[in-house]
């Protein structure tokens, strides 16, 4: 079975809701935030499989289209590469906000539809996210959880980045390996 760390991305890989990006509709619009590239590097290298598990109801509510979404995940991952980390996979539910579907967070079925794809053992991988809604789709799918941001109670852990969150990650990692 393999290990992974689903990301949430809006807020833990890419800015949103600053003063230089509001929401991602666009390619133009997504900034890496500082760290990120080097942390996923760093989970690579440990032999996890990262996949970005994204709520986009911007699409379902024609802010964007599909193929724009696309284009955007597109240079996320160029972006990512040239700096030599390695994003496995992207799941993303278009659905609108209040739409009811099993995929869109806080459901656990884009993680679900992931472990089945890659043979995952949810037990020993991680869900991080900056929303209560991240927390609680991982918490569903059987994950450990990480918060980005403000200290979550909800959360097995909470760090003010993806690079601050790494050590946690390594070390429960180790902690399992010793059992």
């Amino acid at each position: 079975m393999n290990k992974a760390v689903f990301l949430d991305r809006d807020g833990v890989i890419n800015e949103c809701m600053t003063e230089r990006v509001k929401h991602v509709n666009r390619p133009s619009d997504l900034f890496i935030l500082p760290g990120v590239a080097e942390a996923i590097s760093k989970l690579n290298s440990a032999g996890f499989l990262i996949i970005i598990v994204t709520n986009q109801g911007g699409v379902g509510l024609r802010f964007m289209k599909p193929e724009t979404l696309v284009r955007i995940h597109e240079r996320l991952l160029s972006i990512l590469k040239k700096q030599d980390a390695h994003i496995h996979d992207i799941a993303a539910c278009i659905h609108k906000p209040k739409e009811v579907c099993a995929c869109r967070k806080p459901n656990p079925g884009m993680i679900m539809t992931m472990a089945e794809k890659y043979e995952i053992d949810l037990a020993n991988s991680f869900m991080v996210g900056d929303m209560e809604t991240d927390i609680a789709a991982g918490k569903a799918a059987g994950t450990k959880t990480i918060r980005i941001g403000p200290e979550d109670e909800n959360a097995d852990f909470s760090a003010p980045s993806l690079l601050e969150a790494i050590p946690y990650i390594l070390n429960q990692t180790t902690a399992l390996k010793e059992r």
